[in-house]
């Protein structure tokens, strides 16, 4: 009797009841090995690095760091890595977002056990797999009109790896010597990423940045904030 290789997952998700929820459901298919989970993006970045595994199941509203920039990050160290969206927050800029980071796929919370097991299946083969409504709003994506160069024309800032941490910690509410203890840096250095970011974006005050990061879906509209 042959015996197949199981898929390796990562689940990323900060609520622990949804992580048991998923857990359970992929280890009664028995075709899954789950060899992390992770509630931040950051843990998410690390686990991927350790790991390897073949999937990661992203979700993108997370504390610390979402799941937009951890799968940039994380597709940055290794292109080859496989990352399929699970999220509550499917509109187009979520979706426009992370794929232009790179991800395979993309589903809604609401897919079935059914879809969510096939999906993980394709991406681990080596394929693509959106949500039905997902793909076709992408090919509406693509019949737009484009530049002479080709590209959809963007008109969002870009900001570093490092500036979108701290503009998510701060619009969170976290005071600059928090974010330096959570990123492992200075205070100065927050001060000037900042900074950076703010020249940046234009905007030169928290509560700015915090309506700027809740349009741009670095946080929910949700998240408790704290404007200093």
């Amino acid at each position: 009797m042959t015996s197949h290789k199981k898929i390796s997952l990562i689940l990323v998700e900060d609520h622990a009841i949804v992580r048991q929820g998923l857990r359970a459901l992929l280890n009664a298919d028995g075709n899954f090995d789950i060899v992390g989970e992770a509630r931040t993006g950051r843990e998410a970045i690390e686990l991927a690095q350790t790991q390897r595994p073949d999937v990661i199941l992203m979700d993108i509203a997370m504390p610390v760091l979402n799941g937009m920039e951890a799968t940039r990050q994380i597709l940055a160290a290794n292109p080859a890595a496989r990352v399929i969206i699970l999220s509550a927050h499917s509109d187009d800029v979520y979706v426009e977002r992370m794929n232009e980071a790179g991800v395979v796929g993309f589903l809604e919370k609401q897919t079935s056990a059914e879809v969510l097991t096939k999906a993980i299946r394709e991406v681990a083969a080596g394929r693509t797999y959106f949500s039905p409504s997902i793909a076709r709003r992408m090919q509406a994506e693509v019949d737009k009109p484009r530049s002479r160069d080709g590209n959809v024309k963007a008109n969002r800032n870009q900001l570093t790896a490092r500036e979108c941490e701290v503009l998510q910690l701060v619009a969170e509410g976290s005071a600059n010597k928090q974010v330096a203890d959570i990123l492992g840096i200075s205070i100065k250095t927050v001060e000037k990423h900042r900074q950076h970011l703010m020249d940046k974006l234009n905007i030169h005050e928290i509560a700015g940045l915090t309506r700027y990061a809740i349009a741009a879906g670095v946080i929910e509209s949700r998240v408790q904030v704290t404007i200093v």
